[in-house]
């Protein structure tokens, strides 16, 4: 027998014998749902999927009920206004199809899929795996749909894109439409006008030449009034808005020259040049489009982080019964239960249930991170092993996904100096260029006055400074971009220029340099009848309970079991628990009479004294690493720390840092920024606590930890979502490769400006000349900034 299944071109596990005739020959497979797929394809008369099927077809999963019952709550009219659109009673819908792999798979979705009476038309992409469906949905419910998918061995689930994402889809095929009717008619004028210039009609009558002008004129009216239409309407509304704008010029030269040829049509005098109008409209929305598609790339980032919100949610109800409902119908300290492999639909806060969270949507890190009750969780999120229960406590627009969205989307909008500055240059630069060439056209006109006009548009044309007024935003945008898929939220649009900058950068120590939490360093158990252990088990199930900060040090000890019940917090002295023997507690040396100890921490069984612990607050890994690399980079490293003891000292001695200020309140710290500043030094305050919060409103650049206070978040410049202090030497490598490949952008832009201007004044280029040279800088130019996203 074949050692590999006929479907899916697996191994065949052993003593699994089940075969399907296929062809008049009996076919191994490998398991039972491969079995059952073939068995259908059969049936339906689909065989010829194994004939032109060019790689194998993924390995069929059989659905359990919770994964039926998620799909048959696809049927749910509240949850169906997410995805499905209606269109004169008849439904459509993009289905995301799982396991797609060439042209074979999708002439079998669709073949199998036509089989559902209602089913109108069915279109899938091989490349985005997804499929169009438009059908009758009163007649057919969409769970019936992908059940019929599963039953041929693709697992299928509605596609939801953003409103931003939908808008823009909007806008390219707003740019296709146009380009398809620039493209058409092009070629229909350009074929008379070849005609005319090779003195086809040279032996016809003077009417019929003007015939063909005439449909001529005809032809080329809807690429002017159509395809180039937006240029004109931004630059009525530039010049409504008292600005120039880059697409006046442009107007300028589309339009005179379109009145111009209609005139000469008309009055049957002159020359037109109605093809060159309309190939130069084409090539100019072809340059465009392509821009279009670049600068859609820089953004698609935010676009991703939206789609990743699940359509439903699994809520608890009142009667303690499992609900599935839309995620958008979820309200404040609504229950949810969420289980492993799903997506965390909102904020919230863990009650019951431990597990590990795939935060790298949000941090970049792709480690998972621990979760125990009273632990948050948020949306976009990815619960990876554990069943969770959580409360609702932040829904909409305030959970921290829509807030970094948010914030990115403002910290853009935040127009920075140098991009007011280059805005106000292209202004400058385009009434500079209506000036110049007005000049030209005087000049020609005393010269040779048929060329005078279109050595006029050509200028237009060649040195409109779209590629300056691109060079700039595009590469902030991909910066951002960047940065923010790297776990460090910008907030303000200062920061990329204030970066490069730098010359001193100050820490705090606690949750900054060190890891802000404590960390067991040595356990001295007093009783021999109890292991270590046993008395590390007890604790760290004491001590889930608690938010006390030595409580941190405990949770890399998961609990073995849970067996302590009657949990109680004393304020002030600790935690108490017991089982069916004992009473047990763990809080401060010398609670309930025993004898006081340097200890910092002590394990109690029956009111006795059993175990001492001692903490530390260890360096993070990657600080001493950090300091050595900013004083590579010629930038001074100070420490302002609230801790009077000798701490800090030691930790700036194993740092090597230029100077430390222990024992600092909130005004010293301020105090010693403000006298750094004073002395002509850029400084960045990096810090965590309430008390940074002061200090980093004089800094010329703040920068907070994501598990720092709230008010220092609200407070900085920015955010490192991962509290990873690589984060900051990644912002400086980042920040200085957008300053260089600005400058690049600026000097790309400016030369070929400078450079086309004479040219173009003496008549060495012509108007699609023109056009191509003024696209290919603003693309060079958007291409360039894109490098920004591949660090």
């Amino acid at each position: 027998m074949a050692a590999n299944c006929f479907h899916c071109l697996e191994p065949i596990p052993s003593g699994f014998t089940q075969t399907v005739l296929i062809d008049k020959t009996e076919q191994p497979m490998c398991c039972v749902g491969c079995e059952a797929v073939a068995e259908t394809i059969v049936a339906q008369g689909m065989t010829d999927y194994y004939k032109f099927r060019t790689v194998r077809a993924g390995k069929v999963e059989q659905l359990v009920p919770e994964q039926l019952k998620l799909v048959e709550s696809y049927d749910n009219p509240d949850i169906q206004d997410e995805f499905i659109s209606e269109h004169n009673d008849v439904s459509e819908v993009l289905l995301t199809v799982e396991g797609i792999t060439c042209a074979a798979c999708a002439w079998l979705i669709e073949t199998q899929l036509l089989k559902l009476g209602s089913i109108k038309r069915v279109d899938v992409n091989t490349s985005t795996n997804r499929a169009m469906i438009q059908w009758d949905k009163s007649s057919t419910p969409l769970s019936e749909i992908i059940k019929a998918l599963l039953e041929i061995g693709y697992k299928a689930y509605p596609f939801q894109a953003d409103i931003e994402a939908s808008q823009k889809q909007q806008v390219a095929k707003a740019y296709i439409r146009r380009l398809g009717v620039a493209g058409l008619m092009t070629m229909q004028v350009m074929m008379f006008a070849f005609a005319m210039y090779f003195g086809m009609f040279s032996g016809m009558e003077e009417s019929f030449e003007q015939y063909f002008r005439w449909i001529s004129l005809v032809l080329a009216s809807p690429v002017i009034l159509y395809s180039a239409l937006p240029f004109l309407t931004n630059a009525i509304n530039g010049l409504k808005a008292k600005q120039l704008n880059m697409d006046l010029p442009v107007s300028l030269a589309i339009f005179g020259a379109y009145a111009a040829s209609s005139f000469a049509t008309i009055m049957q005098v002159g020359e037109v040049y109605f093809e060159s109008i309309c190939m130069f409209t084409f090539l100019l929305l072809l340059g465009k489009y392509l821009e279009f598609r670049a600068r859609l790339k820089a953004s698609e980032f935010t676009a991703n982080l939206q789609k990743l919100l699940p359509l439903t949610a699994r809520i608890i109800n009142a009667q303690g019964n499992e609900q599935i409902i839309a995620a958008k119908k979820l309200k404040l300290h609504d229950r949810v239960l969420i289980k492993a492999g799903e997506t965390i639909p909102a904020d919230g806060i863990i009650i019951n249930g431990t597990t590990s969270v795939d935060e790298s949507m949000m941090t970049g890190e792709h480690s998972p991170v621990s979760k125990y009750p009273e632990h948050s969780v948020f949306s976009g999120t990815v619960n990876h092993d554990g069943v969770i229960e959580i409360e609702i406590n932040k829904t909409g627009q305030n959970t921290l996904l829509n807030q970094i969205i948010k914030l990115q989307h403002s910290a853009l909008a935040t127009r920075p100096k140098l991009v007011e500055i280059t805005d106000k240059v292209a202004q400058w630069f385009v009434a500079c260029l209506l000036v110049f060439a007005s000049i030209t056209a005087i000049g020609w006109y005393q010269t040779d006055p048929v060329q005078a006009f279109w050595i006029t548009i050509a200028v237009l044309v060649a040195t409109c400074p779209c590629a300056l007024s691109l060079a700039i935003p595009t590469a902030l945008t991909c910066a951002v971009a960047t940065l923010t898929r790297k776990g460090i939220l910008i907030k303000q649009s200062h920061v990329l220029e204030t970066l490069p900058k730098l010359t001193d950068l100050a820490f705090d120590k606690t949750g900054t340099l060190t890891q802000g939490r404590f960390s067991l360093d040595a356990v001295d158990v007093l009783d021999n009848s109890v292991t270590k252990k046993t008395v590390l088990n007890l604790v760290a199930q004491l001590e889930s309970y608690s938010e006390h900060p030595i409580a941190s040090a405990f949770t890399d000890y998961t609990p073995t079991e849970r067996t302590l019940t009657d949990i109680k917090i004393v304020p002030g002295k600790g935690i108490t628990g017991r089982d069916e023997k004992h009473h047990y507690g763990v809080g401060k040396s010398g609670w309930f009479n025993t004898k006081k100890t340097n200890a910092q921490a002590t394990f109690y069984i029956d009111q006795q004294a059993v175990a001492h612990f001692y903490f530390v607050d260890p360096i993070k890994n990657n600080a001493k690493t950090l300091i050595f690399n900013l004083h590579k980079q010629g930038l001074n490293c100070h420490m302002l720390t609230g801790d009077a003891t000798n701490t800090g000292q030691k930790v700036a001695k194993q740092l090597n840092l230029d100077t430390v200020q222990a024992g600092c309140s909130a005004k010293d710290k301020q105090v010693a920024v403000e006298k750094w500043s004073s002395a002509n030094k850029i400084v960045a305050m990096i810090g965590d606590g309430v008390n940074d919060s002061p200090v980093f409103n004089s800094a010329h650049l703040s920068i907070a930890m994501e598990t720092g206070a709230d008010i220092s978040k609200n407070t900085a410049d920015v955010v490192l979502l991962n509290s990873n202090l690589e984060a900051i030497e990644q912002m400086l490598i980042v920040a200085k490769q957008t300053r260089k490949i600005i400058k690049q952008n600026l000097a790309l832009s400016l030369l070929y400006n400078s450079a086309i201007l004479p040219l173009a004044a003496l008549g060495l280029i012509a108007p699609w000349m023109a056009v191509i040279g003024m696209s290919a800088s603003s693309i060079i130019v958007i291409s360039n900034s894109l490098r920004l996203l591949k660090l």
